[in-house]
């Protein structure tokens, strides 16, 4: 630093206003200082930096299964916007999902000195370690549920399977099938419950719910299951796009044409939604904002040193039409 602030002509005291973005630095200053800086390549000493301000800067995830496409996209929001607010990141991703195993993480990085770290607890088994949290450390939850003492960050996946349930009811259909996430996924349960709601507003039959697992394997198989009952069935809702994917391959292989006979719905919203045949009406979750209001949640309490257990910030979806809806057959004129 004493080396910047002399190529730059200014106090030392001025180089560090301008790495902390200080806003009383004039605007020639600061382009001097940046001048001197990339021309002697300097880099802060984060370890000395961490010794002064008792902050190491860098924040812990804690993951599972990266490579949904939900989990993935999150944890990439919360990277992201950590990296914009000056933290950099220690992920641990997790393959089994237990109680032990997410506080052996939590653990692993409060050890590395970690200022504060976000779950990713869409299971029941993270959300229940949460209150395993070592005392006085900072952690935000995200679509975990608002229990006890820890932030949480959700979609509201209750709001979005409502919406396009409600959707495909006011296409004419009598009633909507569904095939679900997993059991012990927070988030199947809030679709689910999404789905029943709007139904039993409606005052129309609620079907089984056929299990999927989140995975286009587990959406075809329930396709065959769904288009041996083509006669019934005219609208569905999947938990999820890759089962959907799955779902839609099924209806080719058996003749059933979407929406012509039997109109889907999926959730998420992937990359490839888009590009499905026929493209994908489906629910688009913000992953961005959620990594943001996260970051932003642990970054309150650690500024404060103060817990913030009181605050649920929702982020709702977005519902997208495409192709993959239509009128139901009996609301078409003939």
């Amino acid at each position: 630093m004493a080396d910047v602030a002399k190529l730059a002509g200014v106090s030392h005291q001025t180089v560090s206003r301008v790495l902390n973005d200080h806003p009383k630095v004039r605007k020639e200053t600061r382009a001097r200082v940046l001048r001197a800086i990339t021309a002697l390549g300097y880099r802060r000493n984060l370890t000395a930096r961490a010794l002064v301000t008792r902050r190491s800067h860098r924040l812990g995830v804690v993951s599972f299964d990266t490579i949904l496409y939900g989990p993935a996209s999150t944890v990439h929001g919360i990277e992201r916007a950590a990296r914009e607010a000056g933290y950099f990141v220690s992920i641990m991703s997790l393959r089994t999902i237990d109680r032990a195993g997410v506080n052996e993480a939590i653990g692993h990085l409060a050890e590395q000195g970690v200022d504060g770290v976000v779950v990713v607890a869409p299971q029941r088994a993270a959300a229940q370690a949460l209150a395993d949290l070592p005392p006085g450390l900072p952690a935000v939850a995200v679509e975990g549920r608002h229990e006890g003492e820890v932030a949480v960050v959700s979609v509201d996946q209750r709001e979005g399977a409502r919406h396009a349930t409600a959707h495909l009811l006011a296409l004419g259909h009598d009633t909507v099938w569904h095939v679900s996430g997993p059991d012990d996924w927070l988030e199947a349960e809030g679709r689910q419950e999404g789905w029943r709601a709007a139904l039993a507003a409606a005052g129309r039959e609620i079907p089984e719910v056929l299990a999927g697992d989140w995975t286009p394997r587990s959406g075809y198989r329930a396709g065959r299951v769904l288009a041996a009952r083509v006669a019934e069935v005219t609208a569905v809702f999947v938990a999820n796009d890759q089962m959907a994917l799955g779902l839609l391959r099924a209806f080719s292989e058996a003749g059933v044409r979407v929406p012509e006979q039997v109109s889907v719905v999926g959730f998420d919203d992937i990359p490839e939604a888009a590009y499905f045949t026929p493209a994908l009406t489906t629910v688009r979750q913000d992953f961005g904002e959620v990594g943001r209001l996260s970051i932003g949640l642990l970054l309150k309490q650690i500024e404060s040193s103060g817990a913030s257990g009181h605050d649920h910030l929702i982020v709702p979806p977005r519902f997208v039409i495409r192709d993959s809806t239509g009128r139901a057959r009996s609301a078409l004129p003939y």
